[in-house]
């Protein structure tokens, strides 16, 4: 809409003979404008002594005087200034309008990569709910069948006893009758009033056998079944301890299962004091040439070396140490370097297997894969990983930041002061927890890890 205004305002202020932007206009009589340069050649009615206007033909005898127009040269200044000012203008609104265009598609794509990602979150779920309900079902078919076979044994066991008990009754009650018949005889003969008789009769009575009952038999208690419901219940106890172990891990591990876009890094030093973690240095990896002070805080390089007992977990050439505490989640850390003209300071983070023993590359920080370093010393900082050195430009300072999100595999270093300024900043994926570590290669040189707690 400018645009057309602007070319509106262009054909009022243009001369009708060269039919560009008025030059030092003039004014006829009738009220037309024209170039002081285009109208001094006014010679269409000269042979007959009248002129006419080139625009509307109005004649003029004599010649007339041709007066500046004043107002109109402003006026036409004034439109050839906006003029200028438009050009780049459109220049930048076309910048601009490719701008918002390529922030279009880039929005688009990132719209796309988030369908995705919702679709893999829930195909994710899907197959964890999907393996869990499986895991679960064959937990439950496997206690079905142990609760079969219990019962079978129980059963069975059952059996057993009862025919046990049920042999000694059948014989108890054969023993109870045959008792009884002899009991009947001896009544019989014990009645028998002719003396002649009982003698004669006496000695056919058959002895009385043996008897089945031991006077030491008991009704017993059934402990082999008590003694299978106490299994049976310890089993129930133990299963119980397993599943309120397993439903906090589990529990934990889903809580831990970051499905969201990666969260934004701290801006001020006060939300990276919200991560802030109390590092203590392991003695049992300090080289022997580092002392250890301040609570194993803070270390310094010493020339001789110090009586430390030898150790598998310690650095025997290089002059480093590691950190007590394992790195997850996100963490953050200040390190206070202080170092000699030629000397040298190493704030890193490894990982526990990186090697101790030896001076080869894969025991320094920042020289192998297992490890990342920002090397500070009086020329600024060099960043180090995989045996691969980084320029980092910035002045040095005396304190160095470190933020670690190990589930994003982001790992900064700034340079703390009044403000926090980023040095250098790592993408990755970490597949290990990390450690912080610190070099320090030069005598009389300190490294000190902050209390901000």
């Amino acid at each position: 809409m400018e645009q057309q205004e602007n070319q509106l305002d262009r054909e009022r202020f243009s001369c009708s003979i060269c039919v560009d932007l008025l030059k030092d206009p003039v004014t006829t009589g009738c009220g037309h404008s024209f170039c002081k340069s285009c109208i001094d050649n006014w010679d269409n009615g000269e042979d007959r002594g009248s002129y006419s206007c080139p625009q509307c033909r109005e004649t003029f005898t004599p010649r007339p005087v041709l007066e500046k127009n004043t107002m109109l040269a402003d006026l036409v200044e004034e439109l050839k200034k906006t003029g200028l000012q438009a050009a780049p203008a459109e220049r930048e609104l076309g910048l601009r309008r490719q701008t918002i265009q390529q922030r279009v598609q880039d929005t688009e794509k990132d719209v796309k990569l988030l369908q995705q990602e919702e679709e893999a979150i829930n195909g994710c779920a899907d197959k964890a709910v999907e393996d869990s309900e499986e895991i679960f079902t064959e937990m439950i078919r496997l206690l079905e069948k142990r609760s079969s076979d219990v019962k079978q044994q129980i059963r069975s066991q059952q059996e057993t006893e009862v025919s046990q008990v049920r042999e000694l009754q059948e014989r108890l009650e054969q023993e109870i009758t045959e008792l009884k018949r002899k009991y009947h005889e001896l009544k019989q003969l014990s009645d028998t009033e002719d003396h002649s008789q009982f003698l004669h009769n006496y000695p056919s009575l058959s002895p009385l056998s043996g008897s089945t009952h031991s006077s030491s038999f008991r009704i017993r208690p059934l402990r082999d079944f008590e003694d299978i419901t106490a299994a049976v219940s310890q089993v129930r106890g133990r299963l119980q301890d397993i599943l309120s172990e397993t439903e906090t891990d589990i529990l934990q591990i889903v809580s831990q299962v970051d499905v969201l876009l990666p969260k934004p890094e701290p801006e001020t030093r006060a939300d990276f004091l919200r991560y802030s973690e109390e590092i203590t240095l392991d003695p049992n990896t300090a080289n022997k040439r580092l002392l250890l002070s301040e609570g194993n805080r803070k270390v310094t390089r010493m020339r001789k070396k110090l009586s430390y007992s030898d150790h598998p977990d310690r650095f025997t050439v290089w002059r480093q140490v590691l950190s007590r505490e394992s790195l997850t989640g996100r963490c953050y850390w200040e390190v206070d370097v202080e170092v000699e003209v030629r000397g040298g300071v190493a704030v890193a983070v490894t990982y526990k297997n990186i090697s101790r023993a030896g001076k080869s590359d894969e025991c320094g920080f920042g020289y192998n894969d297992k490890s990342w370093s920002l090397y500070c010393d009086s020329n600024g900082y060099i960043f180090c990983h995989n045996n691969i050195d980084t320029p980092v430009s910035g002045r040095l300072s005396s304190r160095v930041g470190v933020y670690l999100d190990h589930s994003a595999g982001v790992l900064s270093f700034y340079r703390v002061s009044d403000t926090m300024t980023l040095l250098h900043r790592v993408q990755t994926t970490f597949t290990q927890p990390l450690y912080a570590g610190v070099g320090v290669y030069y005598p009389r040189d300190t490294a000190e890890l902050c209390k901000l707690k």
